[in-house]
C-alpha cells in the first residue's frame, strides 16, 4: 500500500482578485490588501474564499514498500498548473492513501477549484464507484472513508470546537514542530522572493504529519511498539541522509526520546 502524506501553501490569486474588483493599477501587495479588506467587510475575517487562492507549493512524503521519501513538487518557479497536474498524475499512477491534516478543509477544496481553473483532470480522485466498485465503499472524497485520512477531522472526532492545530499537537507528541515559517508569512516571503523558504516550511509541515500520523496508527493498532519505532527511525535515517538544511535542522529539533 502506498501512503502519501501531503500539504500546500497558499497566496491570494492576484490577477482573480483584480477582475473581481475591476483594478489593474495596483501592486501585488495592494490588490491583496483590498481582497482581505473586502473580505472582511463580508465575513469579518480576513481570510480568503479558497478559491482565490492561489497554489505556490505542494509538498509531500510517500511511504511504500520499504522506502520513505520527502519532496516539493516541480521546481520553485514551477507554475500552479504544473504543480497541481503533478499531484494528481501521482494520485492516477500509485492510487495512494492520502493522508493529511484539514485537507478536507482547506488544501483538498483548494485543488478542486484551481484545478477547474486549469483543466487539469483527475478521474481516479473524483471515483465513487461508478467504474470501480471498491470506491463506492472507500473513496478520496467521503469525508468519512479512509481512502483520504484528514487527521486535524478525526482526531477531533469530526467536532470543529475539538480541533487543534498541527504544530502544537506535533509538539505535544515531541515533535519538532513548524520549522521557518508561520501560516501567516507565507505571502510576505513570496512578495521577498522566498519561494525557496516556503517550499522548506511546506515539506516541514508534511513530516510533522506524518508523525503524527505514525502515532496515530499506532493508536489504532495498525502498529505495534516495535513497528513504531522502526518507521520514526526510518525518517530519521533518511533526514540525516538528506544535505538539505532545513532537514538536518528538523532533525536536530526532533527530541530523540519521542
Amino acid at each position: 500500500m502506498h501512503s502519501l502524506i501531503f500539504d500546500i501553501e497558499t497566496i491570494p490569486d492576484i490577477a482573480l482578485g483584480q477582475m473581481l474588483l475591476g483594478i489593474d493599477e495596483l501592486e501585488d501587495a495592494d490588490t491583496a490588501k483590498a481582497m482581505m479588506f473586502r473580505q472582511q467587510q463580508r465575513t469579518q475575517s480576513e481570510f480568503l474564499p479558497l478559491y482565490q487562492h492561489r497554489v505556490v507549493a505542494i509538498s509531500v512524503a510517500l511511504r511504500t514498500g520499504d522506502q520513505f521519501k520527502l519532496w516539493s513538487l516541480g521546481e520553485p518557479d514551477s507554475s500552479e498548473a504544473e504543480l497541481i497536474e503533478r499531484f494528481f498524475l501521482g494520485l492516477e499512477q500509485y492510487e495512494p492513501d492520502l493522508v493529511s491534516w484539514n485537507g478536507g478543509g482547506f488544501d483538498l477544496p483548494v485543488l478542486h477549484y484551481r484545478s477547474l481553473r486549469h483543466g487539469v483532470a483527475c478521474p481516479i480522485y473524483w471515483e465513487q464507484g461508478d467504474d470501480r466498485r471498491e470506491f463506492r465503499y472507500n473513496n478520496y472524497l467521503s469525508r468519512f472513508h479512509w481512502r483520504h485520512l484528514d487527521l486535524m477531522d478525526v482526531l477531533s472526532g469530526f467536532q470543529p470546537r475539538a480541533r487543534a492545530p498541527l504544530d502544537e499537537v506535533a509538539t505535544m507528541l515531541g515533535f519538532p514542530g513548524k520549522q521557518g515559517l508561520k501560516g501567516d508569512q507565507v505571502w510576505s516571503t513570496w512578495l521577498a522572493g522566498g519561494i525557496r523558504e516556503i517550499r522548506d516550511y511546506c515539506e516541514s509541515d508534511v513530516l510533522n504529519t506524518y508523525l503524527v500520523y505514525l502515532k496515530f496508527q499506532h493508536l489504532r493498532g495498525l502498529l505495534d511498539n516495535s513497528q513504531l519505532a522502526d518507521e520514526l527511525q526510518r525518517v530519521r535515517d533518511w533526514l540525516s541522509a538528506s544535505d538539505a538544511n532545513h532537514h538536518q535542522q528538523f532533525l536536530r529539533a526532533w527530541a530523540p526520546t519521542s
